[in-house]
């Protein structure tokens, strides 16, 4: 007889899982992002139950895990993302065993994640509670008016050399309250464009564009203030070859009404869901859009 989906082991994903965490995504109707899992599986953690059936996974779930206390610094964070469980499936408890294991395996840690209409009942059972909204925006830069707000006086927004890469770092540390360097030392083999904003010599920001399936998505995207972030968007978007695709927080509504003016369109809205903390840490008036909803 099959082993009930119940008793089937949780196991860490590896590399070689690569191809069914890609098929898994797709079989539920989402964009494939290899280049996604990649990095995922690389910088984070993730965890599976392989189908019973010996083809491909029956679900899947990411733990990143950001903060090195040993290290000096006073706050953790761990994102839970990319929970997925195959359609033939669903409805059997297999959601809520990968999220009781990285539960545990967070090691209270405070958890934060993104939200589907789907998953949110489930994470409000398991004491998740909404701390922000999420707003994704589709479509080309521009497409409506001529792209507006230059750089203010003074910034300066290039392409990302090596030699910037640890003052990024130290920003992002700074915006995203957690140490992220794991994630931010990979950025310029991940991202088509990696750009950042300067005043004078001072790094005030920076963003990236990777590809999707049919989209670049933006994403890091932090800046000193919204002049700022407008700014890289504007470069990002004029070397953009797709469509842009993007996560802002619904607290920035300035930046959210210039990226409709200048014709993106709302597609989504989501909950950001955190647990054992009253927020995300860091700074949320820096903080414009995440690498992806997987990562914060």
């Amino acid at each position: 007889m099959p082993t009930p989906l119940a008793e089937l082991p949780i196991r860490p994903l590896t590399m070689r899982d690569l191809s069914f965490c890609v098929a898994l995504a797709e079989g539920r109707g989402w964009p494939p992002e290899e280049r996604k899992w990649r990095l995922l599986l690389t910088a984070g953690n993730g965890y599976g139950i392989d189908d019973p059936s010996g083809q491909g996974l029956a679900g899947a779930c990411v733990l990143m895990r950001y903060g090195t206390p040993e290290a000096g610094h006073s706050r953790e964070l761990a994102v839970i993302g990319m929970l997925l469980v195959a359609s033939h499936h669903e409805r059997q408890g297999l959601g809520r065993q990968l999220m009781d294991h990285v539960l545990r395996e967070a090691d209270g840690a405070p958890l934060a994640l993104y939200a589907t209409r789907f998953g949110q009942p489930l994470y409000e059972r398991l004491g998740f509670t909404t701390t922000a909204q999420n707003v994704r925006l589709v479509g080309r830069l521009g497409a409506s008016a001529p792209l507006s707000e230059p750089s203010p006086e003074g910034i300066a927004v290039r392409t990302v050399t090596a030699d910037d890469l640890p003052a990024i770092a130290r920003l992002d540390a700074e915006v995203f309250g957690v140490d992220r360097t794991l994630m931010i030392t990979r950025l310029p083999v991940f991202a088509d464009q990696l750009r950042v904003a300067l005043d004078g010599s001072e790094v005030i920001g920076y963003g990236a564009t990777w590809p999707s399936d049919s989209h670049d998505i933006v994403g890091p995207l932090i800046g000193r203030d919204t002049a700022t972030a407008k700014a890289l968007l504007a470069s990002l978007g004029s070397a953009a070859r797709r469509p842009l695709r993007t996560d802002i927080d619904a607290r920035h509504e300035d930046l959210l009404t210039w990226l409709k003016e200048q014709g993106l369109d709302t597609v989504l809205t989501s909950p950001v869901m955190i647990r054992d903390s009253p927020g995300l840490p860091g700074d949320p008036a820096r903080r414009f859009a995440p690498l992806s909803m997987a990562t914060c």
